[in-house]
């Protein structure tokens, strides 16, 4: 086998192992995402509180990213992967336990440990373009995405069986989803611990330092290595540079903080109209089938079309949803049945599009650090979009919600037109 069919043989089994993580990863981490503002009601004793679980679940993924970014750029992909997975597993334990306790401090604590999960899955997405050639990077982080789509959407809708789970246990029923939610996150560890070996980020690295026709040696992928000895420059060197990175980070934070504005308060907005707990389980899969399901296609797109022209069709179609989400009654309706779904596509098609650029454009020496701060910036812009939808709907109402985040739906247009100005130059390729 030469060195380029070993090369590509490699990539297909990183991503083969990815789409298994990911598969259980996100039951583990979607599960919960019914039934969590409901808690923080409950425990805190104010809806305004409704959200802070999933805020403070979201500020605990970006704080997730910079550390596994740095974790994973000493150790590589595998270590960062499995730390994340275990670390999300102990903070749905913390949340059975808060629970229980009837403990809203010890439910935060949870919640952003939870966040970890959500660090490594973004990460996996990354790892997926390692190895892949720019013909197929789009395609290969979106597959990865796409199989979020069956942990994702079966997810939610265990928040009924997962009742009984918790009758069974003997724990509140609101917990129940954080207790199935915890064995995901750990099968996903064991996947990615036993399946991703040679590690890709490392293969990457000795691939370029070797300088030659893509051999792939295991005894030196497998071991941890710092990065090719070339100029490592800063995040905001590397930004000045290729001023695209920026467009595509600053798209990827307003996507997600749309997305979460929204999707967090949709459960208590449903609740206020008597929606019963499965019906809004079934939005909630509508809508994380919108955000993964057409991955792949999103990722051909991007590839065949441009990364610029999906990101700016993503900021299209979440303005729609919007419009949608805002004419909802509360209780069940059309209107946050389809504005559900097309929150979740537009975010598909405004972070598949941003994230491959931002994968395309890093230099080697430096990806998990600007995949890190991509992330971490998401992370934080959701975490304060988060914050506000639950005083916004506590004082105004749903309806203000959807309006007052369409700011991020047109910030996702403008990142889409100053990255098609921007000056789009990927790196030299490290296969052929």
């Amino acid at each position: 086998m030469t060195g380029t069919e070993q090369h590509r043989a490699l990539q297909r089994r990183t991503v083969r192992t990815l789409v298994a993580s990911q598969a259980v990863g996100a039951l583990g981490i979607t599960i919960g995402i019914a039934t969590a503002s409901l808690l923080a009601r409950d425990l805190s004793g104010s809806e305004e509180l409704a959200g802070l679980a999933q805020t403070t679940q979201v500020l605990g993924a970006a704080v997730g990213s910079w550390a596994l970014a740095r974790l994973m750029g000493v150790r590589g992909r595998r270590v960062g992967l499995v730390t994340g997975y275990l670390v999300g597993a102990s903070g749905a334990a913390l949340a059975v336990l808060a629970g229980v306790v009837g403990s809203m401090t010890l439910l935060l604590v949870g919640a952003a440990l939870l966040g970890a999960t959500s660090s490594a899955n973004y990460a996996a997405r990354y790892a997926a373009t390692d190895l892949a050639t720019p013909a197929n990077r789009g395609r290969a982080l979106s597959i990865v995405v796409w199989a979020t789509t069956l942990g994702a959407v079966v997810g939610p809708n265990l928040t009924g069986p997962s009742a009984t789970f918790a009758r069974w246990l003997d724990i509140p029923k609101l917990t129940g989803p954080f207790a199935l939610g915890a064995l995901g996150m750990l099968a996903a560890a064991v996947v990615v611990w036993v399946r991703l070996r040679p590690d890709p980020l490392l293969v990457a690295r000795a691939t370029a330092v070797a300088d030659s026709d893509l051999p792939v040696v295991e005894e030196v992928a497998q071991q941890p290595s710092q990065p090719p000895s070339a100029s490592k420059p800063s995040v905001r060197e590397i930004i000045r540079e290729q001023p695209a990175i920026g467009a595509a980070i600053a798209g990827l934070a307003a996507a997600h903080a749309v997305m979460i504005s929204v999707m967090v308060m949709t459960p208590l907005h449903m609740e206020h109209g008597h929606a019963e707990l499965r019906v809004i389980g079934f939005v909630i899969s509508l809508h994380v089938l919108g955000m993964f399901a057409f991955a792949p296609v999103v990722g051909i797109a991007a590839d065949r079309f441009g990364r610029v022209s999906v990101l700016a069709t993503g900021g299209g179609v979440l303005l729609v949803s919007l419009v949608l989400c805002a004419r909802a009654p509360e209780g069940s309706s059309p209107e946050i049945f389809v504005g559900l779904f097309l929150l979740g596509l537009g975010w598909s098609l405004s972070t598949v599009a941003a994230a491959t650029m931002v994968a395309e454009l890093a230099p080697l020496g430096a990806v998990t650090a600007v995949q890190g701060t991509a992330d971490m910036v998401m992370g934080l812009a959701a975490a304060g979009g988060s914050a506000l939808s639950g005083v916004i709907v506590g004082e105004y109402g749903f309806p203000v919600l959807a309006a007052f985040s369409s700011t991020f739906a047109v910030a996702v247009l403008v990142a889409a037109t100053l990255a098609g100005r921007a000056r789009f130059s990927p790196p030299a390729p490290i296969s052929g």
